[in-house]
Order: structure tokens, then sequence, then C-alpha cells
């Protein structure tokens, strides 16, 4: 029976995947800094840690011996902390849990964010080089998250070098979950006749605005995830998990114009496409995305049990 250990697994986007592994019969290894509430499968066995402890990060991999290594702990975002703490958590924390995940041998999936790129915490937020943005387009954090982020891509890849591990680097974009959408609020509110959006919804639109209205929805981050374990791939991959379209039921041309007064000089997408492009994990993992908001909003789907 192949092993996992994931750690954030106590919630959020993390607590799909050890439900999905779970239910695949793997044995699984939940670390987080709180074990939850609800009792979970007979073959999660959830555990309490401080990641940023490097001690305690390598006994609970090295003695669980996983196959894999998952990693979605994380502050998810630059807001409500110190900015030092955001970035030294996340990064710390990344190192211990990828470097403990080498040095048993156990290939790595973890959570980077497509906030490396920069433009979803900038004040204010900026265009990139090209639509669609990809996997080589120039990193640009300007917020602490996104740096941890960049940081922790380059711990990866460090990691695949000395231990001749896969590592992927999964760059979620807004995450959303079935029929908890958060983005037909803004989708209900959005007018492309309207000048200053930032003002009219704070911090919620700016980070939406800063992502060209892509987003995801939770089941397909959790199946990129799956590929990239399933798929034997070698060194370190960036992935961009993302939807194919944005949310918005306009056109993303039109959106992107409406709100920054501009473009970018190559665009190359039409209609409601995605701003950002999934062709990396589409040519090494032969994936794509399946869900979108038009279904996903009303829909009614169990998540994790033991929440």
């Amino acid at each position: 029976m192949p092993r996992a250990v994931v750690t954030g697994g106590s919630g959020g986007a993390a607590s799909w995947v050890v439900s999905s592994l779970a239910d695949q019969g793997w044995d699984v290894r939940s670390i987080d800094f709180d074990r939850p509430a609800g009792s979970g499968p007979a073959n999660v066995d959830f555990r309490a840690a401080d990641l940023t402890d490097q001690g305690q990060t390598w006994e609970l991999v090295s003695e669980f011996d996983p196959d894999h290594v998952v990693h979605f702990a994380a502050y998810p975002n630059p807001l409500g902390r110190g900015g030092a703490h955001v970035y030294e958590n996340n990064t710390i924390s990344t190192y211990n849990v990828l470097s403990a995940a080498g040095s048993v041998g156990a290939d790595v999936v973890w959570a980077s964010s497509e906030t490396v790129y920069g433009t979803v915490f900038a004040e204010p937020s900026f265009l990139p080089d090209y639509f669609p943005i990809d996997v080589d387009h120039p990193l640009r954090p300007e917020d602490p998250y996104g740096t941890s982020k960049v940081a922790g891509e380059e711990v990866a890849k460090m990691v695949s070098r000395r231990y001749d591990v896969s590592v992927a680097s999964v760059r979620p974009s807004w995450i959303n979950y079935p029929g908890e959408y958060d983005t037909s609020t803004i989708r209900n509110n959005f007018d492309l006749g309207t000048a200053d959006l930032g003002d009219a919804f704070g911090i919620t639109f700016h980070n939406a605005a800063g992502n060209f209205f892509s987003y995801v929805d939770i089941r397909d981050v959790v199946s990129l995830v799956e590929r990239a374990i399933e798929v034997d791939f070698e060194g370190h991959e960036p992935f961009m998990a993302v939807a194919a379209d944005n949310f918005l039921d306009v056109d993303t041309v039109d959106a992107v114009e409406a709100v920054y007064g501009d473009l970018p000089p190559r665009v190359d997408i039409s209609g409601d496409e995605s701003a950002i492009d999934y062709a990396n994990a589409r040519e090494v993992l032969d994936w794509a995305p399946e869900h979108a908001w038009r279904e996903a909003e009303t829909e009614s789907v169990d998540g994790p049990t033991f929440l």
C-alpha cells in the first residue's frame, strides 16, 4: 500500500488531498498545527506539529517512511500577520518538509502559488509581460507571501538536485470549493463601465484583479496533485493549477483593460480564456481542469468528513 505524508491536512485544500488519497487506499500521515476535531478514515494518522521545528518535522517524516510527501501547510497570504512572520514560517517549514522528504527518498508535490508573479498583492497591481502567463514568466513578488513561495521553489530545486527526487511546485490560482464559490460576489457586482473597481471591492477585488480573474476548483487541484504523484518525471517542475476560463462571464481582455486601462504588449487569449496557462501541466502530466464555475457554484459535493 503506498504511503504519503500530507502537511496542512487538517484544513483547507490539503484536507481534500488527504481524503482523496485515503479513499484510494493510501496510508496517509497528516501533519498540521492541530489535529482535526472529527475522526478521520482508519488509514489516516493525524499528527500535530510545528513544521518550523526541524526535529519534529524530520522525525514525523522519517519514521513514517513515505513514498511521497505533499506539502500544503503554510500561511495562505500576507494579510493579518507580520510580513516577517509569514515569510519565516512558510520558508522554514518548506525547507524542513522538503529536505526531510528528500532524505528518505520521497518524491514531493508542494503548494507554491500564483503570487510568485507579484501581481496579486502588489500596491498597485501591475500587468504581466504577456498573456497568458505561463511557468516561464519572470517571477516578481512584492510581498512576503509571494517571496516565501519563490524561496520555496528554490528549496525545491535544491532538494531535487541533492537527493535525486522529483519535486512538483503546484501554483494554484484562487482556490474555490463546490457550492461555496467566492467568485460569485465579484461577478455579480462587476461592471465593465466602472472605472474605480478597487475602491468598490477592497482587498478581495484587488486580489481577483491581480490574478486577472482566474480561479481553480479544489477538485482540479487534487487531480493535479495526484497526476504529479502518478507521472514519472525528473527534477523540479512548476505547474499552474487553474481553470480554463475566467469567472466573470465576459471576455478576459475586456475585463483586464477595464481595470488596468491597458494590456500587455503581447496577448494570445480570446473570449473568456484564462489569463494563466496550464500548458506545462498538460504537456508533462497530461492534466487539464475539469470543473468550471457555471456548474460548480451550485454543486452539492461532500468534502472531507473529519473537519
